[in-house]
C-alpha cells in the first residue's frame, strides 16, 4: 500500500462516509426530479401539492436562520457589544440557510426556470410575492454582511472598507426584511382557514411564526457552538450562550401563553385533548419544543453545563421542526383527504441540503475565522462539563419521549382507522356539546377526525334606529360540503371579534354601497337590500 493511499484512507471517517452517501442520494434525486418531473420523484399530488420540500426545506430553513437578524440587531443596532462574538456565526448560519432555502425551492417549483418572474411580473397583493422579494433581498444583504470575513481572508482592503462603512444600514435593512417574511410565511396559511386544522389555524399565525423563529434561531447558534467545539475545539464563551438561553426562555414563555390563550379563545382547546394524530403531534410540538426546554433552560444548573445547554437547545430546534411540519403537513392532510408520506427521493434531497449546510459551516469554522480566536476551547467555566452518565441520561430521556410519541401516534392512527360510523358514534356526545350548529362537512374521510363545529348563531347588537335584531347563522351562509371562511373573514369581518368589521363600523349605508353583507346581498349572488323588506333580516326581540 502506497503512502498516498494510506493518507487517503486515514482521512476517511464514519461521518465523512455518511456525508458522501447523503450527497450521492441527493445527486440521484436531483437527476430524477429534473429529468422525469415531480411525479416521478415525489409523493405529491394535486390534492396535496406542498410537502416536505416546503414544510422543511423552506419553512424550517428560514426559521433556523432567524438568529442572524436577531443577533445582528442586538450587536449593531442596539450596540450590546457583549454579544459581538456571536454575530459572525449567526450571520453565516443565516446566509447558508437562505441559500439552501432557495435551492430547496427550486426543487419544489414545477417550472424552476421561471423563478425570476417575480422580478418583472409584480403582484403586490400576493403573499408569495412579498415572501419572494424579501428572501431575495435578504439573501443579498446577508451576503454583504458576511463578506468582511471573505474579504479579510483575501486581503481585499478597499472593498472591505466600503462594506464596513455601510454595515450598520445593511443590518437595519436586513432586520426589516427578515421580520417581514418570517411572519409572512405564517400568512401563507392564514388565507386557508377551511384547510388548516383548528389546532394550528389562527389569525395570530404570523406572530407565532415570528416568535418561534427567534427562539429556534438562537437555539441553533448554541447547537452550532457545541458541535464546533467537538469538531474543531472552537466555541463561543459560555456566558454568551447562557445569555442566549435566558432569552429563549422568555420568548418561548410568551409564545406558550399566547398559544394557550388563542386556543382557549377560539374554542379549539378540546381538539388537543382528543386521541387523534393531530393532537399527538401537537403535544409533541409543545412538549418537546416548548415546555421541556423552558423547564431545562430556566434551571441554572442545566445552563452551567455545556452538554445540558446543548441538549435543551437541541430540543428547541427539534420542537421547531415539528411545529413547522405540523402546519405544512399534519394540519393540511385532513382537509385534503390524503395520507402524505415523503418519498425516499424527497428525503434524499432534504438530507443532502442539511449535509451541505453542515459542510459549509465546518469549512467556515476551519478556514474563515468564524469564531474569535481568543475563545479557544475553554469557554465553559470550571466544572461545566457533565459526566458522560449525565449526558447519557439526557439522550435516553429524549429517546423515551420519541418512543412514547410514536406509540401514541400509532394508537391514534389505529383508533381513527375504524369505520366512519364508529368514529362518529364515539364522538357524538362531545360533538353535540361543542356547538348546536353542525353540518355534513363534519363527516370526515376515514382515518381523520371530524371537522371543528361551526360557530353558534350570533346576534348583532341592535342599533338606535334598527327595526329589529339581526341573527347571523353560519349554517345558512356556507356551503356545508366546502365552507370558504376566507370569503368573509379575509377582508370583511374579524375572526377574533364576532360581528366586528375589520375596518369601520357596521351600518346600513355601507351595506347599501355593496360593502360588508352587501358584498353578497346584491340581488344576484343573494337577495338584495330592498326598502320596506327589513323583516327579512331583522326580527323583533
Amino acid at each position: 500500500m502506497t503512502r498516498g493511499l494510506r493518507r487517503l484512507l486515514a482521512g476517511v471517517t464514519f461521518w465523512r462516509l455518511v456525508l458522501a452517501g447523503l450527497f450521492a442520494l441527493g445527486a440521484y434525486a436531483t437527476v430524477v426530479r429534473f429529468g422525469r418531473g415531480l411525479g416521478a420523484a415525489t409523493n405529491l399530488s394535486d390534492a396535496f401539492p406542498w410537502g416536505l420540500w416546503i414544510g422543511f426545506d423552506v419553512l424550517v430553513g428560514v426559521g433556523l436562520a432567524a438568529g442572524g437578524f436577531t443577533v445582528a440587531a442586538t450587536v449593531h443596532v442596539f450596540h450590546i457589544e457583549h454579544y459581538k462574538p456571536i454575530a459572525r456565526p449567526a450571520v453565516f448560519t443565516a446566509f447558508v440557510g437562505y441559500v439552501l432555502v432557495i435551492v430547496g425551492l427550486l426543487f419544489d417549483l414545477g417550472q424552476p426556470w421561471d423563478i425570476w418572474h417575480p422580478l418583472v411580473m409584480w403582484n403586490p397583493r400576493s403573499v408569495m410575492f412579498e415572501v419572494a422579494w424579501c428572501v431575495m433581498l435578504y439573501t443579498a444583504v446577508l451576503a454583504l454582511e458576511f463578506s468582511p470575513l471573505v474579504l479579510e481572508r483575501l486581503g481585499l482592503h478597499a472593498p472591505l472598507r466600503l462594506v464596513r462603512a455601510i454595515y450598520v444600514p445593511l443590518v437595519v435593512i436586513g432586520v426589516l426584511l427578515s421580520m417581514l417574511h418570517q411572519s409572512s410565511l405564517g400568512t401563507l396559511y392564514v388565507i386557508v382557514p377551511d384547510k388548516l386544522y383548528g389546532l394550528w389555524y389562527t389569525p395570530w399565525l404570523p406572530v407565532f411564526f415570528f416568535l418561534t423563529a427567534i427562539a429556534a434561531g438562537l437555539a441553533m447558534t448554541i447547537v452550532e457552538s457545541y458541535l464546533s467545539q467537538r469538531a474543531f475545539g472552537r466555541e463561543l464563551e459560555h456566558d454568551l450562550l447562557d445569555g442566549l438561553a435566558r432569552v429563549i426562555v422568555v420568548v418561548l414563555g410568551v409564545y406558550l401563553m399566547w398559544k394557550a390563550q388563542d386556543l382557549l379563545h377560539r374554542g379549539q382547546l378540546a381538539l388537543a385533548l382528543q386521541l387523534t394524530p393531530e393532537a399527538v403531534m401537537f403535544w409533541g410540538e409543545i412538549g418537546l419544543g416548548v415546555v421541556l426546554p423552558i423547564a431545562l433552560l430556566a434551571t441554572p444548573h442545566v445552563r452551567r453545563h455545556r452538554s445540558g445547554l446543548f441538549f435543551a437547545a437541541l430540543l428547541v430546534v427539534l420542537g421547531f421542526v415539528v411545529s413547522r411540519l405540523n402546519v405544512a403537513v399534519t394540519g393540511m392532510a385532513r382537509s385534503s383527504g390524503t395520507h402524505y408520506v415523503p418519498s425516499l427521493l424527497e428525503l434524499g434531497v432534504t438530507f443532502a441540503l442539511v449535509a451541505a449546510g453542515f459542510t459549509a459551516f465546518a469549512f467556515a469554522a476551519r478556514y474563515l475565522g468564524l469564531f474569535p480566536a481568543a475563545t479557544g476551547g475553554a469557554a465553559a467555566p470550571a466544572g461545566a462539563r457533565p459526566s458522560p452518565t449525565a449526558s447519557g441520561w439526557g439522550i435516553a430521556g429524549l429517546w423515551v419521549l420519541l418512543l412514547a410519541g410514536w406509540a401514541l401516534l400509532t394508537l391514534a392512527r389505529g383508533r381513527e382507522d375504524r369505520p366512519a360510523t364508529a368514529v362518529l358514534s364515539a364522538t357524538s356526545a362531545t360533538s353535540a356539546s361543542a356547538s348546536p350548529t353542525r353540518s355534513s362537512h363534519d363527516v370526515a374521510p376515514a382515518g381523520w377526525p371530524a371537522a371543528p363545529a361551526l360557530p353558534a348563531p350570533f346576534r348583532f347588537p341592535r342599533g338606535a334606529h334598527s327595526p329589529g335584531v339581526v341573527t347571523f347563522d353560519h349554517a345558512s351562509h356556507l356551503d356545508a360540503a366546502k365552507p370558504q371562511c376566507a370569503e368573509c373573514h379575509r377582508e370583511q369581518f374579524s375572526l377574533l371579534r364576532p360581528g366586528r368589521p375589520l375596518h369601520g363600523q357596521l351600518v346600513m349605508e355601507r351595506i347599501r354601497r355593496g360593502q360588508l353583507c352587501g358584498r353578497c346581498h346584491d340581488g344576484q349572488r343573494a337577495f338584495g337590500v330592498v326598502a320596506g323588506e327589513c323583516d327579512v333580516c331583522h326580527s323583533t326581540p
